[in-house]
């Protein structure tokens, strides 16, 4: 067989005297796209930064061409033509598209009409739709990653490892991110793809490779596997039908509606909300489905006061029964509304601080913690119940937040939220870039809340699991509300026919 690009002999990687990683190997050939799988905290991405040159492996030999190699930089191993599309961006907010594009390239003199106009020519070529004079921070998390994908394929590497680069794009943006990456593949680039959306590993990799627990369980041709083969390998057991069986649909019985809690007449804002009415009831988990763009987002960060409402003409929203207007965060959490944020990285916790800290900044911002000066003792405490209650795997509650996985990173996340003491809590994506063990349990957690009489809104783009965890479906399309099904009628293509047409 020819000689691997990447060759990996018996690695590990130890953070705090605890492997990430253990004597894992691993190849990739060329013009090969591998598929690397598992949970979150199987050690996926510490294995793909060995390769990028963000971690120097504890143990073990990396090889690049034949050649051993130990990049001291991401940048060290661009320049010898290993990219890495990160999970969470690593663009810099303050500049364009276009700069950002060009980090790493930067001519010592250099015209921005001049840039802006290869940028944009760059951006068509890939089917990209965004604006190379806009500034990273105005952008969404699906154009943002967009972006990480064009900054990645722009320096002609030899080597692009992609990190859940699908987590944000649209069916049509993933059509066109597939074209790319078949077409990469046709010039020879060697591309590791890491995905939660096991169909789209099967449809697009050559190999597949499964971690757990930071070691190696299989590799094999893509023709050997399929979904519920790679999650036996990857959690030990079937999920599923757990998840998403149609026997669990079937069985599964709306809760009734509790008492209305909030309900908003004639929502606006510029052209992105636009006279949208709806209403939320106790004791319901109430999904909202819609496309990027269609102001499912922006319509709940209204309410919780992330954002403004028209100032003039903006519409009404009633809490129990009385009017409120929000233009902060601050006095809606103290009314009892908590949003959960979709991008958890920019807005959702503090990434040096500990685990601790952050939930009890939580419990901070709340207004209930019990000593007017922060007590140590009742962060432990605090930390201590809420990672038992959602299982979060880490060495302990001092852990940064940087060090976690995806999975456990939003069950932080999602503690935060939850020691608010919510009355009403609003739940952005709550498990996009999960494994789906942690889907389960994020899962079972959103149903104890909907059980104990909680009011939970939950906003999903992906439809079996709006389907399999709602009591109510709202639609969004360009800014309104456009449809409601009960759980009893609602099906995928209703659904979807609604949020297109």
């Amino acid at each position: 067989m020819k000689n691997p690009v990447i060759a990996l002999h018996n690695v590990t990687k130890e953070f705090h005297g605890n492997p990430a990683v253990k004597n894992v190997s691993f190849e990739l050939y060329s013009g090969e796209i591998h598929a690397l799988l598992g949970e979150n905290g199987a050690g996926k991405s510490t294995l793909t930064k060995m390769i990028a040159g963000v971690h120097e492996p504890t143990k073990g030999e990396v090889r690049y061409q034949d050649k051993t190699v130990n990049f001291s930089s991401p940048q060290d191993a661009l320049e010898n033509g290993i990219a890495m599309v990160f999970q969470e961006t690593s663009l810099i907010p303050s500049l364009t598209v276009a700069q950002n594009l060009e980090l790493g390239n930067e001519k010592f003199l250099s015209r921005l009409r001049g840039l802006y106009i290869s940028a944009q020519q760059f951006l068509q070529s890939l089917s990209f739709e965004v604006d190379p004079t806009v500034q990273v921070s105005q952008l969404g998390a699906a154009q943002k990653q967009m972006v990480e994908i064009a900054r990645a394929v722009r320096h002609n590497a030899k080597v692009i490892v992609f990190d859940e680069p699908t987590a944000t794009l649209t069916p049509e943006e993933k059509y066109h991110f597939f074209k790319l990456v078949n077409r990469l593949k046709k010039e020879g680039v060697s591309i590791i793809f890491i995905s939660h959306a096991l169909e789209e590993a099967l449809e697009i990799s050559d190999r597949i490779t499964i971690l757990r627990d930071g070691e190696h369980v299989i590799t094999d041709e893509v023709t050997a596997f399929d979904r519920n083969l790679i999650i036996q390998k990857m959690v030990g057991r079937n999920l599923t039908t757990e998840l998403y069986g149609d026997e669990v649909r079937q069985a599964r019985k709306a809760r009734p509606a509790g008492k209305r809690v909030l309900s908003a007449q004639n929502l606006s804002m510029g052209s992105l909300v636009r006279n949208t009415s709806f209403s939320i009831f106790k004791g319901q988990v109430t999904g909202v489905f819609g496309l990027i763009g269609s102001g499912r987002t922006e319509t709940f960060k209204i309410i919780s006061g992330v954002v403004k409402r028209d100032v003039f003409h903006g519409g009404e929203v009633r809490l129990e029964g009385r009017p409120v207007r929000y233009r902060i965060p601050r006095p809606a959490i103290l009314d009892g509304i908590v949003y959960v944020t979709e991008d958890r990285k920019v807005e959702g916790f503090f990434e040096t601080k500990s685990i601790a800290e952050n939930i009890y900044s939580g419990l901070i911002g709340a207004d209930l913690n019990e000593s007017a000066a922060i007590s140590y003792a009742e962060m432990a405490a605090l930390a201590k119940i809420w990672t038992e209650r959602l299982n979060v795997k880490a060495i302990d509650n001092d852990s940064k937040m940087i060090e976690l996985s995806g999975g456990n990173q939003q069950k932080v996340v999602l503690a935060k939220a939850l020691v608010q003491r919510p009355k009403l809590i609003i739940l952005d994506e709550p498990t996009r870039g999960v494994d789906v063990g942690a889907i389960a349990e994020i899962h079972a957690v959103i149903n104890e809340l909907a059980d104990a009489g909680l009011p939970v809104v939950m906003i999903s783009s992906y439809l079996p699991e709006i389907l399999n965890l709602s009591d109510r479906i709202l639609v969004s399309r360009l800014g309104r509300m456009v449809e409601e099904f009960s759980i009893a009628d609602a099906t995928e293509e209703k659904i979807m026919y609604a949020a297109v047409h």
